[in-house]
């Protein structure tokens, strides 16, 4: 059976350029979709986060303007039925991440504080990335790659083809120019080479190697389904 790490912030803010605590932890759509994409196609999921604290949902995620209002019903019913697995998730720490398939990043502006400076999410991305084991990370996800390396300019994921949630996407959220730093900025900074669907919210998915990354939350299924036609054994 194919096994996935799902990798999870634990912060439930963002902190600002002006110091303030924008509310915010994982996005809905971007656990509940890859979730049931690949418990649906039998595969055996497993939630971290650092120091096993529950995940905070995105509250905006849930609400008017975060998708059409009949998908978010089946998102929010998903959640209260998927309960269970967040309250009780494994401390990243313990995990032996060889033991997995795959290791799988849902997003949220969540790990831009947590997961971006998490030595121990740092650690496990370089070494897969370097054994050429799969790693996938979706939206604001790909921040994580940013712990991956103490120094930025020898990041093991320079060169790779990546995309993640665009400076563009930012600003129509409003909160980029509140924005400490920016994912696409960051990505660019330490080599990889970043693209962006042709316009903003599009699902754009992007596959160098062993590195599956997604933009935005409309990619998700697409990420996953990509992750389990690939992957599937």
């Amino acid at each position: 059976m194919t096994s996935v790490l799902m990798i999870m912030s634990a912060a439930d803010h963002w902190t600002l350029k002006d110091g303030s605590a924008h509310p915010t932890g994982f996005w809905a759509e971007e656990f509940v979709t890859p979730y049931e994409v690949f418990t649906g196609a039998g595969w055996a999921v497993t939630v971290a986060t650092p120091g096993g604290r529950a995940p905070t949902v995105d509250q905006a995620s849930l609400g008017e303007g975060a998708g059409d209002p009949q998908a978010l019903e089946k998102v929010k019913a998903s959640l209260d039925e998927l309960a269970p697995v967040l309250d009780s998730p494994v401390d990243l720490a313990t995990v032996d991440h060889s033991a997995f398939d795959l290791v799988f990043y849902p997003g949220g502006h969540g790990p831009l504080e947590d997961l971006a400076v998490d030595r121990t999410s740092g650690t496990i991305l370089s070494e897969r990335v370097s054994a050429g084991k799969p790693v996938a990370l979706l939206c604001h996800a790909p921040a994580a790659v940013l712990a991956a390396s103490e120094d930025p300019t020898s990041s093991p994921f320079a060169g790779y083809r990546m995309t993640g949630f665009s400076n563009v996407e930012e600003e129509q959220v409003g909160l980029a120019a509140n924005a400490p730093w920016l994912l696409e900025d960051k990505l660019v900074e330490l080599g990889a080479d970043y693209s962006s669907a042709a316009e903003p919210w599009g699902s754009y998915v992007v596959v160098d190697r062993n590195v599956y990354t997604g933009q935005n939350p409309q990619s998700s299924a697409e990420l996953a389904e990509r992750l389990v036609a690939d992957l599937a054994v």
